[in-house]
């Protein structure tokens, strides 16, 4: 696991990895080269949902797993070198009010990880720890909180979350929040952010917790730009350009606009963000499985919905999503805005069984690697691509924390 470089030492690589003529590149080149260069740059995920997955069956993920997309061996495979774990909590746990005490469990879980194997795993809160932990050959476990709701509509929470371990906050998730609209809520309360949603992005920015704008609504996005005053992300996106009335996903126009303001969006591998047929797919799904639950008057975790959804599948094969379709929302990207703002967002474990042909778990990210050195990519860019676009924007987040308290140091003498 151990890698020699950091993202940014690319002139040593190109004494190890010459350019590639890819007309004479044959598959079994091409994989070679991508997994040694998953092997000599940073490669950052922002979004896995690891927490969650053990939370409800754990498993030693410090070990090969028999369920779930990530685990040790498979990120070594993988060349992963910093997973985000998702600190997810589900929009209804905000009114049962076990947010707060959700996330700080999923938290304990993290630390625990790493404690029962601190030869492999180290907690990272900070870019330099990020490359510290690639120095040493240990996978770096970063935490984003996915729904800002744990902070109880208490503006210190960030501070707390923050010495949690907390390098990012997802503001909202699939409703509506205290912080923020939801781009799959119909109800938008707010029309885009709280009065308490603004004060969050700032105290963020104060902070150095970077501001993920997956899951926003439209309003709510044009209003984390017009706050932030350091770039931001989105932790788990793609472009909407595929997925048309999509608005989980991002438009061209605000692609653009997160581009303008220095931010990355992190693509989203999960079929239903990739493509159209996938898409459209579970709409069906989804209407189908409504229509039997209020047909039959059963909720959506109870073994009878489940096992339709089992049926639905097997009678309607879903249409998952390629390697190509994988590389087109890259592409897109690359094409609207340049090769700096776009990254690695991926949602395994947290997209269940959609994930693309290719891209089944952590193991495969040198396939996306390969695909675009076929493409004739530069490993410059693609190591841009890899984890140097949100290390950048990481360390602009953490910059702008530090002349903060630095001018307040000043300020108070």
């Amino acid at each position: 696991m151990m890698k020699c470089l950091s993202v940014f030492a690319l002139v040593s690589l190109f004494a190890v990895i010459q350019p590639v003529a890819m007309a004479e590149t044959t598959p079994a080149d091409l994989a070679s080269t991508a997994d040694t260069i998953a092997r000599k740059y940073m490669l950052v995920d922002t979004h896995i949902d690891v927490p969650e997955r053990l939370n409800e069956n754990w498993e030693d993920v410090s070990e090969a797993t028999k369920k779930g997309e990530f685990d040790y061996p498979r990120a070594v495979k993988g060349g992963l070198n910093v997973p985000f774990m998702s600190i997810y909590t589900p929009a209804e746990s905000e009114a049962e009010g076990t947010s707060y005490q959700l996330a700080n469990n999923l938290i304990d879980s993290v630390e625990a990880l790493v404690g029962r194997a601190p030869g492999k795993f180290v907690i990272v809160t900070t870019p330099g720890e990020a490359e510290m932990a690639m120095k040493k050959g240990l996978i770096g476990l970063a935490m984003g909180m996915e729904n800002g709701s744990p902070l109880d509509g208490k503006l210190e929470n960030v501070a707390f979350f923050r010495n949690r371990g907390i390098s990012y906050i997802t503001l909202t998730h699939a409703l509506s929040n205290q912080i923020s609209d939801s781009s799959y809520d119909e109800h938008h309360q707010w029309d885009g952010l709280s009065p308490f949603g603004k004060e969050v992005v700032l105290e963020m920015n104060r902070l150095g917790v970077m501001v993920d704008i997956s899951h926003v609504s439209d309003e709510a996005f044009w209003q984390v730009l017009e706050i932030s005053e350091v770039p931001v992300i989105a932790s788990h996106s793609s472009p909407r350009y595929f997925t048309p009335g999509f608005e989980r996903n991002m438009s061209d126009e605000m692609i653009k606009a997160l581009a303008d303001k220095g931010g990355v969006i992190q693509i989203n591998f999960g079929s239903s963000f990739l493509t159209p047929e996938a898409n459209a797919w579970f709409e069906k799904m989804d209407e189908a499985r409504d229509a039997f639950m209020e047909a039959n008057g059963v909720k959506q975790d109870s073994p009878e919905v489940i096992q339709f959804g089992k049926s639905y599948r097997e009678a309607n094969p879903l249409p998952y999503a390629t390697m190509e379709d994988v590389v087109a929302a890259f592409q897109h990207v690359i094409e609207l805005v340049g090769v700096e703002h776009v990254g690695i967002g991926s949602d395994f474990d947290g997209v269940g069984d959609s994930l693309p042909v290719g891209m089944k778990d952590v193991s495969n990210y040198p396939n996306l690697i390969a695909a675009l050195l076929k493409l004739e990519y530069s490993v410059e860019d693609i190591a841009m691509i890899m984890g140097g676009n949100l290390m950048r924007v990481w360390q602009a987040a953490e910059a702008h924390a530090l002349e903060g308290a630095a001018g307040s140091e000043v300020a108070a003498h």
